[in-house]
């Protein structure tokens, strides 16, 4: 007898790139129903509050939602590009290309990977506490995404997976902006809109650090623990050996040579300046009462020494000020001096910078396109409209109501405006004024803000750093969200939990 049964197809989730663009035309269609408005703003550009507007509305239509990624690589008017992003991912791409061909990075790997074989639990918390207190610290955010290649291929090799590896560097840096303590990108910001000190409210800050980060940690560690116990409970078992693969991950690797040493020094060297050139060590002083001026002292002093000064080139800044523009020029020195050093002909690191930069290629295009999310909402003009609503709702309420509702209203908020500070800038001098009427202090509504920011960062599809890093480990963002739904539940009631403790503290 002929079998009639159907065979079903197994459901696949659709990838990042459709996940995007379908958010894309749903905030498209989101700017044919809410009204489009606008608010004054003074000569700095900071909006003044209560002079919400309704302007002529701009529905995006299929023209727009096709062309918001490539706006959105490049920039608008009122979005800025994110080719600065997307050029740094593929020059460090470039970058790892040259590193590996020599051999040194698969050595490098395997020598942890032996080193913590049995010791896997120390790796989770140490590695958390270090990206929780640069995203405190600095918003360690977009530059997060040069240390996914290096992780992954670790977490595999010891047993996890790329979910742990991503949630180490991803969930370790955003706990720590979540709770920025001194952030000037967050703190900063906000304090000045509103005329206080940054120190305002630390203790708040440092208490959200401390819960956010344990609450973070003790929750990767469980479920690694669990895949290492278990590989098939993994929200990736399926990709495992295809992980393994993709990810080179080194097997009975000989030891390193003296060559492949020096390579490595070369290679942590280049992270190290990256690190310390994107702190901003002279605001980071100023919010502490200190003067932190080494690195523009030495700038001035190399800059004033007759022919070094010109041969290194006039222009040079300290490190401290440097951006994506500086940090990839970084990446394409180091990848050159790494090749002459091994004594790699010139042949072979074009080759290998070519092939490096390649692999990251889907992960450039996917920074555009989630990009493109923020070029549609912006040009709709609908981001105003809802910050009125927010303006209109909160006032006159309780201080435990008003701080508790400040953090739900910012949630939506982030997701409009990614940047932390664009948002801050953006709002902070409507929502400040409002707390004071409900005898809200302005520390805690700035608390209120990075909270909700940080929250929303951890998940978002707007942020090119939670879509880069999910396409460099090939997760899916529906895996993603899977895997953070009980973890964001929990930081959301610790989050209301706190700031209503302090708001009626006072």
């Amino acid at each position: 007898m002929e079998n009639n049964k159907q065979i079903k197809k197994k459901f696949s989730m659709p990838s990042s790139f459709t996940v995007l663009f379908l958010i894309i035309v749903f905030i498209a269609i989101l700017t044919w129903i809410i009204p489009a408005g606008a608010y004054d703003m003074d000569d700095a550009g900071s909006i003044l509050s209560g002079t919400y507007h309704t302007v002529d509305s701009q529905p995006q239509g299929i023209w727009d939602v096709f062309i918001s990624p490539i706006k959105g690589m490049l920039g608008t008017d009122t979005t800025p590009g994110a080719i600065e992003i997307s050029l740094f991912i593929l020059v460090l791409g470039g970058f790892l290309g040259v590193v590996t061909k020599t051999g040194a990075l698969d050595a490098g790997i395997a020598s942890i990977v032996k080193n913590y074989k049995g010791k896997e639990k120390k790796l989770i918390p140490i590695l958390m506490l270090l990206f929780a207190i640069g995203g405190t610290t600095y918003g360690m955010a977009e530059e997060t995404m040069a240390f996914y290649p290096l992780i992954i291929p670790v977490m595999i090799g010891v047993g996890f997976d790329t979910v742990v590896a991503v949630a180490i560097v991803l969930v370790g840096s955003q706990v720590g902006v979540l709770a920025s303590t001194v952030n000037p990108f967050a703190t900063g910001v906000a304090s000045q809109a509103l005329s206080i000190s940054p120190g305002d409210g630390i203790i708040w800050r440092l208490i959200f650090f401390v819960v956010m980060y344990a609450v973070a940690t003790a929750y990767v560690y469980r479920y690694a623990m669990k895949v290492e116990k278990d590989p098939t409970t993994s929200l990736v078992a399926d990709q495992r050996e295809e992980n393994i693969a993709y990810f080179k991950i080194p097997e009975d690797q000989e030891e390193m040579d003296k060559r492949q040493r020096n390579v490595m020094i070369l290679f942590a060297l280049s992270f190290l300046i990256m690190v310390v050139s994107l702190v901003p060590w002279t605001a980071l002083g100023e919010s502490l009462g200190q003067s932190w001026t080494f690195f523009e002292s030495l700038n001035s002093f190399l800059l004033g020494i007759p022919f070094i000064g010109t041969l290194l080139g006039e222009r040079m800044i300290p490190l401290g000020d440097w951006y994506f523009q500086e940090i990839t020029m970084l990446f394409f020195l180091m990848a050159v001096v790494v090749g002459l050093f091994y004594r790699m002909p010139e042949g072979d690191i074009v080759d290998s910078f070519m092939d490096g930069a390649r692999d990251l290629l889907s992960v450039a295009l996917v920074v555009a396109i989630a990009r493109g999310i923020q070029v549609v909402m912006n040009d709709g003009l609908i981001t105003a409209t809802i910050l009125s609503w927010g303006e209109k709702g909160l006032s006159g309420l309780s201080p435990v109501i008003f701080t508790i509702l400040t953090y739900i209203f910012y949630i939506p908020m982030s997701f409009l405006i990614p940047s932390t500070s664009g948002l801050a800038a953006a709002t902070m001098g409507i929502m400040g004024p409002l707390g004071t009427f409900s005898d809200v202090p302005q520390h805690l509504v700035i608390t209120a803000y990075q909270a909700a920011s940080g929250f929303v960062n951890l998940i978002t599809p707007t942020s090119g750093v939670v879509m880069g890093a999910l396409a460099i480990a090939r997760i899916d963002v529906t895996v993603w969200w899977k895997f953070m739904f009980k973890l964001m539940a929990i930081i959301f009631v610790l989050s209301c939990v706190i700031l209503g403790v302090a708001a009626a503290i006072g």
